[in-house]
């Protein structure tokens, strides 16, 4: 990510309009800075980004240097007599990455869950510090004896009858129906 946006900077910082591609003559490409323009993008701007919907970028990686420039113009001749070094340095000129290179995972997903079983072991430990320190103890009430009291006395009174928990309690077996 640090990569792309150093990347985004130095290109914000050679910014040209899109009407100075329109400015060259037909044989010839714009440049950006000294990097030539070679096509439209992923969005008509002279930007440089490997994206793997929108494969070829607008401006080339790399600079025109003399290395880079002698071996562009061999490029124009049969490629059988380029070495497997002079392409690469050609494939490297033009592009930052291969597709290989910048669909690897990165396993930023490792530190995101590192970070999430922090956060959510410290909200266990606050929780159980608040739970011990700060809430009091539950009423008497909730406690079984007394629910179970409750419930005996809600049925010996045969509270809502017709379809309520009186409905469901068989008051000559004394048990559940």
């Amino acid at each position: 990510m640090a990569n792309y946006l150093m990347r985004r900077a130095l290109l914000d910082a050679v910014r040209v309009p899109v009407c100075a591609r329109a400015s060259s003559s037909v044989g010839e490409l714009a440049k950006v800075g000294n990097r030539e323009w070679v096509g439209y993008g992923f969005n008509g701007q002279p930007n440089y980004m490997d994206r793997p919907d929108f494969p070829m970028p607008a401006v080339r990686f790399q600079p025109d240097t003399p290395d880079i420039k002698v071996l562009r113009e061999k490029e124009k001749g049969d490629w059988r007599k380029l070495t497997v070094e002079e392409k690469k340095a050609l494939y490297r000129a033009t592009f930052c990455q291969t597709f290989a290179e910048f669909q690897a995972p990165t396993g930023e997903w490792k530190g995101i869950l590192g970070w999430s079983l922090v956060g959510a072991s410290l909200a266990v430990w606050i929780y159980m510090a608040m739970k011990i320190f700060v809430y009091s103890p539950l009423p008497e009430s909730l406690s079984d004896e007394n629910q179970k009291a409750q419930l005996k006395r809600m049925l010996d009174l045969q509270v809502n009858p017709v379809d309520g928990l009186a409905s469901k309690w068989d008051y000559e077996n004394n048990r559940w129906k």
